[in-house]
């Protein structure tokens, strides 16, 4: 009977040591779950082609030991300006919003918003994340862990009346995408009227605004192409705008994942993903002027010759930017060469 029962607690501690150890593996390999909130429903372009595939491959990558919930439409509460504080002080985790939500916060994106200044999304996007690398990482982003940094495609404007130069502009009420179009808008003669991207197509069924500065990819969703029948585009190398978007992740939430976690984070991060989704964002432009187009709408691209001149007109809100950049502390010209040669430079390599 001695004999037994010592043999029963060998037998025991046995079990105990492999539970033990089990449960310690586990815990080693627990999996991490992460919250990602944005502001757009979840059959967006953005959240359907970009942010879901991106979410998808971490999941698969970390063979599962990530997961990644998704929170659309601001499920998780507040209102789209507040996404980067609640990234910040670990609300949620992980969020998708734009800088210019929180005007003078981080200025230095704003650069690449500057009229005529991008070229398309895909290089676009390399560059600003090159920047954000040199100038913005250590700065305006210190307290965030950013992992991802782009631009959508060319702005259009799209209005009840034709806008086929710059006159055409006069008087017109016109929802204005970031402040420094806001500023465009108001040195061309035009009322801008700045609001939330949802509210686009109610203010324009309503007459609030005559028209609007979005690019052609949103155009599906807010309905422009039934509300307004006039869309002007602007030819040559530049854009007339673009935004900047931010895929932002909580700083302690990333340092607290084991090294292996932070390799298939770091593997999805980056220069290359942020290129990704700004080309992503713009193939999704075509179907947007697909629809414009067989509504028999009228589209207007301007001439080379004729960007020249809006170009000219720009220069007074792109020098002012400058202005206030060094107020800021910012070396505003050297940001703006800078930029500007990034762009060059990935656009050529295409």
């Amino acid at each position: 009977m001695k004999s037994a029962s010592i043999k029963s607690l060998v037998i025991a501690a046995s079990l105990a040591s492999v539970g033990w150890l089990s449960a310690t593996t586990s815990g080693i390999a627990q999996e991490v779950t992460l919250r990602l909130h944005q502001f757009l429903p979840a059959q967006a372009n953005v959240p359907k082609h970009a942010l879901d595939p991106w979410a998808d491959k971490i999941e698969s990558e970390s063979g599962g030991r990530i997961k990644i919930e998704r929170y659309p439409a601001m499920q998780l509460g507040g209102t789209p300006p507040q996404l980067i504080d609640q990234a910040q002080d670990g609300t949620v985790d992980i969020v998708w919003t734009l800088p210019g939500s929180t005007p003078g916060r981080f200025p230095s994106t704003e650069v690449f918003e500057l009229p005529f200044m991008m070229t398309n999304a895909e290089a676009t996007s390399r560059a600003y994340w090159d920047l954000f690398e040199s100038n913005m990482k250590d700065g305006e982003f210190k307290d965030l862990h950013i992992l991802a940094a782009w631009v959508h495609g060319p702005g259009v404007i799209h209005s009840r009346t034709p806008v086929e130069k710059m006159e055409d502009l006069q008087g017109m009420k016109v929802r204005a995408p970031t402040r420094v179009i806001t500023a465009l808008v108001a040195e061309l003669g035009g009322t801008p009227i700045g609001m939330p991207i949802p509210a686009v197509t109610e203010s324009l069924s309503k007459g609030v605004i005559d028209g609007a500065v979005v690019p052609w990819e949103v155009v599906p969703s807010l309905k422009v192409q039934e509300l307004v029948s006039n869309h002007t585009e602007f030819g040559g190398d530049h854009a007339l705008y673009t935004t900047t978007f931010v895929l932002a992740m909580n700083k302690a939430k990333y340092d607290s994942l084991p090294d292996d976690l932070k390799k298939v984070i770091d593997d999805n991060s980056g220069q290359d993903v942020s290129a990704l989704f700004g080309k992503t964002q713009q193939e999704y432009d075509a179907p947007g002027r697909e629809l414009a187009v067989g509504r028999d709408n009228n589209i207007i691209t301007l001439s080379a010759e004729d960007v020249e001149g809006w170009k000219a007109a720009a220069q007074p809100v792109i020098e002012n930017w400058v202005k206030e950049a060094d107020e800021k502390g910012l070396d505003g010209q050297a940001l703006l060469d800078e930029a500007r040669s990034l762009i060059e430079k990935y656009t050529a390599a295409q």
